[in-house]
């Protein structure tokens, strides 16, 4: 699993790429919190997942945690480009009501 952040005006991009489970997660929550923080001048921050292979609950966990961070900033959150079957779990989690997916 690798994350690759990037700033464009007042939007945060983070894309992900491989597997977002057990296994990785802790790292990728060191990563996403730190590019959170560095960025915590931005109105947005927009998860692309296209890169994203593989997505359990502890994916969507990661998810919420960002999404707690980005809060407490004053940041909303999207999602773009998952697959099917991340979409698939996403939508069946309820996750895109606080996050929408564009």
């Amino acid at each position: 699993m690798r994350m690759q952040g990037d700033r464009r005006g007042d939007n945060l991009y983070i894309y992900l790429f491989g597997e977002l489970d057990e296994h990785n997660v802790s790292e990728m929550r060191e990563q996403a919190d730190r590019l959170i923080d560095e960025n915590a001048s931005s109105t947005r921050a927009v998860f692309d997942l296209a890169g994203v292979k593989f997505m359990d609950s502890t994916g969507i966990g990661f998810l919420i945690g960002r999404y707690k961070r980005l809060k407490r900033y004053g940041m909303a959150m999207y999602l773009e480009n998952p697959d099917a079957g991340a979409d698939k779990v996403l939508s069946l989690s309820g996750i895109y009501t606080l996050m929408p997916k564009i």
